[in-house]
């Protein structure tokens, strides 16, 4: 009659070890899993623009009052347009005809403090031969139902030291000024302000009030205010907005797009969207982070984190604290594990 040997100490131990280590990784994971699915449901999502009709989009703002959705518009003589799209399907849930208007070369769009759309009737190709541009403006429609139609007033637009070719237009959400940021390939392109209150049926000069070194093709404000960014096609910058005037602050990563013609501002402020031309064209976001993150964003983060931001940026929140706190009890569940086996594998070795 064989008699069973008893297993020595490292023979309990290895297959203890690896139990602990699948439980510990486990636990881990399902930490860390839960981190990266909150994360992911904070972030917006990108969408394709549906709609066949439109072709040349070449603006883009997140609507006041509808959640999830974006104005936008087709470049050049299209018509008197404007889409709104569903940015959780990318398919068109009203297209608002302007009244009267025989639009030249819309390029850009923008809504004021008080719900109004501004679109930008402002490019000239050949840079400098339109002596006059337009802006139209009209009340965010309250409800969003196939096609609507609304009468827009009308604004001339000129600039002090003469005509040029412009793609992006601002209203800043505060002081409802607008701002228009020119074009211009060799680096002489400036950010020009509007008159304190437009003017309906007379001229309405913008002035120059910053130099932009680089080929604007569009630009937004963010919901607070604190910072401008402008895209080109290849490249974005963010400034720092201080006495109505832009202070560049960093450089911005902007998605490579067929030809990249707007970008706009999730309501939350923490993210671009970025739009760009063609059929079925994508709009892509981009998370802020840094000095470009709006100094509302930076103030939350600060007290959700309990004070301890500094100047960077972004900073904590309560998801980031919510994952080290995970992390930190799943490590507490792991040690407890090897402490425990420890204690029982000594106590069978003393028997």
């Amino acid at each position: 009659m064989s008699v069973r040997e008893r297993p020595s100490a490292a023979g309990r131990w290895v297959p203890w070890v690896a139990r602990t280590a699948g439980v510990t990784a486990l636990a881990l994971s399902a930490v860390g899993l839960t981190a990266v699915a909150a994360e992911a449901a904070d972030e917006p999502r990108g969408f394709t623009i549906e709609d066949s009709r439109i072709t040349e989009s070449s603006g883009l703002a997140a609507s006041h009052t509808h959640k999830g959705v974006y104005w936008t518009h087709n470049d050049s003589d299209d018509g008197p347009y404007v889409y709104a799209v569903d940015g959780r399907t990318g398919k068109t849930v009203a297209r608002v005809t302007m009244r009267g208007i025989d639009p030249r070369d819309v390029e850009a769009i923008s809504i004021g403090p008080d719900g109004d759309i501004y679109v930008g009737d402002i490019g000239d190709n050949l840079d400098g031969t339109w002596n006059e541009v337009w802006i139209y403006r009209f009340p965010e429609p309250k409800r969003l139902d196939g096609d609507v139609t609304v009468t827009p007033t009308r604004y001339t637009v000129r600039y002090a030291d003469g005509p040029r070719n412009a793609e992006s237009l601002m209203v800043h959400p505060k002081t409802g000024r607008v701002y228009i940021a020119s074009k211009n390939a060799q680096g002489k392109a400036g950010v020009y302000a509007g008159p304190k209150e437009l003017t309906p049926g007379a001229v309405n000069t913008f002035s120059r009030v910053s130099d932009i070194d680089f080929e604007a093709t569009d630009g937004a404000f963010s919901p607070d205010g604190s910072r401008l960014v402008l895209r080109g096609y290849f490249s974005g910058y963010a400034y720092r907005w201080r006495d109505g005037k832009p202070e560049k602050i960093s450089s911005l990563p902007v998605p490579l797009q067929r030809q990249g013609e707007s970008v706009t501002f999730t309501p939350d402020g923490r993210t671009l969207m970025f739009g760009s031309e063609g059929v079925r064209s994508p709009v892509e976001p981009v998370r802020l982070t840094g000095k470009a993150v709006p100094s509302s964003v930076q103030k939350e983060d600060a007290e959700n984190s309990g004070g301890s931001q500094g100047n960077g940026g972004g900073g904590g929140s309560d998801d980031g604290n919510n994952r080290t706190l995970g992390l930190g009890a799943a490590t507490l569940v792991a040690a407890f594990a090897v402490w425990w086996g420890l204690r029982r594998l000594f106590r069978r070795r003393g028997d």
